[in-house]
């Protein structure tokens, strides 16, 4: 362990990226570089003394701060000093560095800890925040990470939307001053503003070539990045938990714990980025990232609340006939006093509605298990209706202010459970452990959250404790979440808000995909997968086949092209056969076992975005590729038509320029008429470079080419 005395230089490292600290002569911790991997030592001694690492509140600094902190003699400021570091291999590849520094005044310690994932170029940075004063500390801000920049100029990518209109790429120059992105919804951070953001340097952000900083935040609450460029045109980033109505009183000996920050630098633009995230992701952080996903046929476009055992064991004898791996029960299956007819009654009430479900949820599991098919069940346990007997019974359970009327979310109903209770945490985990010990055939569960955190206020809390809420609220969610999977670690859950409003990796150990947005529209799914694959892999993706008209946007869209789209991800079904007619059926059925077919590719492949949709060039493609670059899938889209429109050729990328690859149309409308290029073979090399003329094939309106590419001797 080096001291202070030693005045050491710091390097957290990956395989192609070093981030390096030192400590200056007054004892305080600097930021003297980070970017490409220095091959030499000696040119430590040439780089800038840097930024300070974790800048505090209340002293000499002009600008935004990592931390502060209210002592209990009501100074506001910190001023830290570097005490030593540590350096251990938590497993093979896979490195920690801890530096730990204390204000030299107070018993304040502040420990940063920084994990580098050295093949994947992704390092992972938290915040530990202690003390030890008499009373508790007053925690204003404590940041997950601060990073520093210095280059000519700086572009943010930011993703934002709203509800079914998720993750749009919108990128903008950062000048003088700072632009805030931040969420205050409590438990939903991706609802409006995503917890992630792509930063290029020296110009616009490019797929193939460029340094970018890509980054996310593993936390599920609010959320904020601040990005603040300064006098010198010297940027800081600023990570962490959003610390709006969020003031943490810190008791002595406890200790503060951030949220992981995950970031990666990329010297070949977004692309080589998102193969990063990915990559570490599959390895590290989504739950069975190694094992391939199933298909579905969820219930919800057929019945939605009206349905009874009859209908859900036709639907099962139709899935099984198109060959998909599971069969999802949706919304609507639960409660008695207030039946589940709608989403205005019933939530928080987890027993089977009897005039539906006669015979209960084993009648339905004993169904598939006879029809060969998983079985999987939706929930909402984290909610309530105001109209249940939950909320009849327990009203102290519920997220509420003291004399102000109640706020209701969905059916103008829906209200919140208030997780920061432990009873409130034990019913959650109950109703996952009730239906798994009742009825352990169910094997996945899409767990949703319709609702944030609308009032601020707890009965569990004490009332000096209220502004620890947000926090709290995430740290239940989180104990419930380890109980699950303690105790039932093969079941596969998916991660739904709403659609898309909790896609982060905070949550994805615990679950195995997400649902990329409510909006199965196919071309707006273009737009939102595109935006969401810049840090999430393909495996955790869920994208579904909506119906012809599509109940969201009300456009008509060819079967084919919304199969195209959805087997760019975890591909579903919500479609329903009794709405298809026999050519739509083969083709579903086709569709589905070519998909089963190149399933290893798409959910394990190297991912390739060639043509953006955000591009206006009336296209978008992209491909995955395997690690050994012998086989591929291709997908390309046309998302505009016009009379005489320009159709781009588009050039492949990931493949080996030496083989040769022989190209099959996976999914033809009529089987016996498959593409102009199926069959052919033809070099990487060319395909790279000279790419492939989509005029020919793409010609109507939403037409759409997908394509398998298999090496060949």
């Amino acid at each position: 362990m080096l001291k202070a005395a030693d005045k050491p230089v710091i390097k957290i490292s990956t395989e192609n990226v070093d981030l390096i600290y030192r400590v200056g002569d007054n004892g305080r911790l600097y930021q003297s570089y980070l970017g490409k991997r220095l091959n030499h030592a000696t040119d430590i001694a040439h780089l800038p003394q840097g930024s300070e690492a974790y800048l505090t509140h209340g002293m000499e600094d002009y600008f935004e701060p990592a931390i502060h902190i209210v002592h209990n003699d009501g100074n506001p400021s910190t001023l830290l000093k570097y005490v030593s570091h540590t350096r251990n291999q938590v497993s093979p590849g896979v490195d920690e560095v801890v530096i730990t520094m204390q204000d030299d005044k107070y018993p304040v310690t502040v420990k940063l800890h920084y994990v580098a994932y050295q093949k994947e170029n992704l390092i992972k940075t938290f915040t530990e925040i202690s003390h030890r004063e008499k009373k508790p500390v007053q925690l204003h801000k404590y940041a997950s990470s601060m990073l520093h920049l210095n280059r000519a100029n700086y572009f943010l990518t930011e993703f934002s939307g709203d509800w079914a209109s998720e993750a749009h790429v919108k990128e903008q120059p950062l000048e003088f001053g700072k632009k805030t992105i931040d969420t205050k919804l409590g438990a939903r951070a991706n609802m409006f503003c995503s917890p992630f953001f792509q930063l290029a340097l020296d110009g616009k952000s490019e797929e193939n070539q460029g340094e970018v900083l890509v980054g996310t935040l593993g936390w599920t609450g609010n959320f904020s990045f601040v990005f603040e460029v300064d006098n010198k045109n010297e940027l800081r980033v600023i990570s962490g938990i959003n610390p709006y109505a969020s003031e943490y009183s810190l008791k002595p000996n406890e200790i503060f714990r951030t949220p992981d920050f995950y970031f990666t630098y990329s010297f070949k633009g977004k692309g080589q980025a998102s193969r990063n995230f990915h990559d570490w992701a599959r390895k590290y952080q989504v739950k069975d990232g190694n094992q391939t996903r199933m298909t579905l046929l969820n219930n919800w476009e057929a019945t939605y609340f009206d349905f009874d055992e009859a209908k859900l064991v036709k639907l099962m004898d139709d899935a099984v006939e198109l060959g998909v791996d599971m069969f999802l029960l949706d919304d609507g299956w639960f409660a008695n006093k207030y039946p589940r007819s709608g989403d205005h009654q019933g939530l928080g009430d987890w027993d089977e509605t009897a005039d539906k479900l006669p015979h209960g949820i084993g009648y339905l599991t004993e169904a598939a298990k006879k029809k060969s098919i998983k079985f999987g069940i939706w929930i909402e346990p984290e909610m309530s209706n105001t109209k249940s007997e939950l909320f009849e019974k327990h009203p102290d359970w519920i997220l509420k202010i003291d004399n102000r009327p109640l706020s209701t979310g969905r059916g103008k109903t829906q209200v919140v459970l208030d997780l920061t209770n432990p009873k409130v945490q034990d019913f959650v985990f109950g109703v996952v452990d009730n239906l798994m010990t009742n009825y352990p055939e169910i094997s996945y569960m899409k767990w949703d959250d319709n609702c944030s955190l609308l009032d601020y206020g707890s009965s569990y809390l004490p009332k000096n404790k209220q502004s620890h809420l947000y926090i709290e609220y995430n740290r239940g969610l989180q104990k419930v979440l380890q109980r699950i999977r303690a105790k039932y670690p093969e079941l596969v859950m998916q991660l739904c808000a709403g659609g898309g409003a909790r896609v982060n990796y905070g949550l994805l150990p615990y679950f195995d995909e997400f649902w990329t947005s409510d909006d199965t529209d196919a071309l707006q799914r273009i737009y939102m997968q595109w935006g969401v694959s810049g840090f999430f892999p393909a495996i955790a993706m869920a994208s579904h086949v909506s119906a012809d008209k599509n109940h969201q946007t009300g456009r008509r869209i060819p079967l084919k092209f919304r199969f195209d789209v959805a087997m760019s991800g975890r591909l579903g079904m919500e479609i329903q056969p009794k709405d298809m007619n026999d050519v739509d059926k083969a083709f579903a059925k086709r569709a589905i076992a070519a998909y089963k077919d190149i399933r290893p590719v798409v959910q394990f492949g190297d991912l390739y975005r060639l043509v953006s949709p955000y591009d206006n060039k009336g296209v978008s493609s992209l491909m995955y590729v395997t690690s050994e670059k012998n086989k591929a899938v291709f997908y390309a889209y046309k998302i505009s038509h016009f009379i005489n429109m320009v159709i781009p050729k588009v050039c492949m990328n990931g493949l080996d320029p030496s083989k040769n690859y022989r190209l099959v149309d996976l999914t033809p409308v009529d089987s016996s008429k498959p593409c102009d290029l199926n069959g052919k073979i033809i070099s990487g090399k060319i395909l790279m470079e000279e790419g492939i003329a989509l005029k020919s094939l793409l010609k109507s309106e939403y037409s759409s080419l997908a394509l398998q590419l298999q090496a060949v001797d």
